[in-house]
C-alpha cells in the first residue's frame, strides 16, 4: 500500500473516531428546556381591566431547566395602590395545560406542608404598597412523605417525559424543537377598598381573572456548553 493510501486510511479512521466520540458526547448531554413567562400578555390584561396602575405580576425563572426539574412557580404580586386591598383566591385559581386540556388545582406551598391537600386555602391579602411572594404548584405534583408526614412536590409541573405514553408524536416534535408547549396560571384576584375588607357577612369582593401564560421550549444541545450557560 502506498504511503498516501495509508495516510488516507488513517485520516478516515480518525474522522470516524472523532465523529463517534462527538455523537456520544452530544447524547450524554441532558436535555435542557426553557420556560418563558409572557409578561406582555399579562400587562395587557391588567390594562384592559384598569388594573395596570394597581397590580403588578411577575415570576422568577432560571435561564434553563432539566426536562423534569421545574416543580413549582415563584410568583410575586405587587399592590401598587394607596387604598385597595388585593386578595389572591388560591382555591379558585387553576393551572391549565394546553396539550392535555387539563385544569389543575393550584396549591400555595409552605415549608412544612402537613395538612390535607383537600382542605380549603385561605385567600392571601396584599395590603397597599406591599408585594406578596409565594411559591405555587399544582395539587397533583405532591406526594406524601410517610416518614416526615409532609407533602413534597415530587413530580414535574409539566410532565414532558409523560407525553411518550399517549402523545408520542408531540413528544418527538418537542424534543426535536419542532413544537413548543403552552400552559397558563389562571390567577383569581379579588379587589376591595381597604376599609371594607372581608368581614363576616359581607359580600365577597368581585373577582378579576388574570391569565398568566407560559411557553416551554427545548433548547439546542449547544446551550449546555459552558460559555452558553451564562447567556
Amino acid at each position: 500500500m502506498r504511503s498516501s493510501d495509508q495516510n488516507l486510511v488513517v485520516l478516515t479512521i480518525y474522522i470516524i473516531g472523532v465523529s463517534y466520540i462527538f455523537n456520544r458526547m452530544v447524547e450524554s448531554i441532558d436535555d435542557q428546556i426553557k420556560f418563558e413567562f409572557k409578561k406582555g400578555i399579562v400587562d395587557e390584561q391588567l390594562k384592559e381591566q384598569n388594573l395596570d396602575d394597581k397590580i403588578g405580576i411577575s415570576f422568577k425563572l432560571k435561564s434553563s431547566y432539566a426536562i423534569d426539574d421545574l416543580k413549582d412557580l415563584s410568583i410575586s404580586i405587587e399592590n401598587k395602590s394607596d387604598n385597595i386591598a388585593v386578595y389572591v383566591d388560591w382555591d379558585n385559581s387553576s393551572l391549565v395545560v394546553e396539550h392535555s386540556k387539563q385544569s389543575r388545582r393550584v396549591i400555595r406551598k409552605s415549608p412544612d406542608l402537613t395538612r390535607d391537600l383537600a382542605v380549603p386555602q385561605s385567600p392571601s391579602l396584599i395590603a397597599p404598597k406591599k408585594t406578596l411572594s409565594e411559591t405555587v404548584t399544582a395539587e397533583d405534583v405532591f406526594e406524601r412523605d410517610q416518614v416526615a408526614g409532609t407533602y413534597l412536590a415530587k413530580k414535574p409541573l409539566i410532565d414532558i417525559n409523560g407525553l411518550q405514553k399517549g402523545q408520542k408524536g408531540l413528544y418527538n416534535d418537542f424534543i426535536n424543537r419542532r413544537k413548543e408547549l403552552d400552559f397558563s396560571l389562571q390567577l383569581v384576584l379579588r379587589i376591595s377598598e381597604v376599609r371594607l375588607g372581608l368581614a363576616p357577612g359581607r359580600d365577597f369582593p368581585p373577582i378579576s381573572i388574570i391569565n398568566c401564560p407560559f411557553t416551554v421550549r427545548k433548547l439546542p444541545w449547544t446551550y449546555a456548553l459552558p460559555w452558553n450557560k451564562k447567556k
